[in-house]
């Protein structure tokens, strides 16, 4: 009789060994299941750029600033066809202002230093529409309820246009907000700025599309 409890109390024993083993082999590979998933989803998040996230030139230290070389200065701006922020909404191309000088900012409604450079560039386009130069905006990758609103809140009257895809971003290279570039009547690119522009980089950059300040 005591053989034969030692005996029941051993298989016992075994059974909750056996599923203390089983829980412990479960717990690990939930937790290596889990902690896998953490890995790859921050691994993903650091490799995959934020699209939509202010990218201000300006803040970059490592960036240089104001008038800056680039591959498209001597060649023909690339085209675009973007809907209008303003004046109706109209889809606008490059191409329709051949023949006339035209400064071509990117910005986007979240970027500080856009900010900055706003009523200067409205300033600006109030003295110069007279002459012929073309002010055209491009909001890159935002919300269409937030570049209205930073349209409004400068009282922007020259031409914005939007840039939900970044396709035209691509296009121009465009490292950070605000960059311009400045287009001669030809449509030949001739500068390019980085960071808000001011009034003695307008005067530099406007005196190589043969406009005096």
């Amino acid at each position: 009789m005591a053989t034969e409890g030692v005996t029941e109390g051993n298989a016992g024993a075994e059974v909750a060994a056996k599923r203390s083993r089983k829980r412990q082999i479960i717990i690990f590979i939930a937790a290596t299941i889990i902690n896998g998933g953490l890995l790859v989803a921050l691994g993903f998040a650091l490799l995959t750029p934020a699209a939509n996230q202010p990218r201000s030139s300006s803040n970059n230290a490592a960036a240089p600033l104001g008038d800056v070389s680039s591959p498209l200065i001597g060649r023909a701006a690339p085209d675009f066809a973007l809907p209008a922020l303003n004046k109706g909404g109209a889809t606008v191309h490059l191409s329709d202002f051949k023949g006339h000088p035209v400064v071509l900012n990117f910005w986007q409604s979240t970027c500080d230093p856009c900010q900055t450079e706003a009523p200067f560039l409205q300033k600006t386009w109030v003295q110069y529409q007279s002459r012929g130069v073309v002010f055209i905006g491009i909001d890159v990758l935002d919300t269409t309820r937030g570049a209205q609103a930073f349209i409004r809140k400068y009282g922007i009257t020259y031409l914005n246009v939007a840039d939900a895809n970044g396709a035209t971003d691509n296009d121009y290279n465009i490292d950070g907000f605000p960059e311009t570039y400045f287009i001669d009547k030809n449509g030949v690119v001739v500068a390019k700025w980085i960071s808000p522009l001011t009034a003695q980089g307008l005067k530099l950059e406007m005196a190589k599309l043969h406009i005096s300040v």
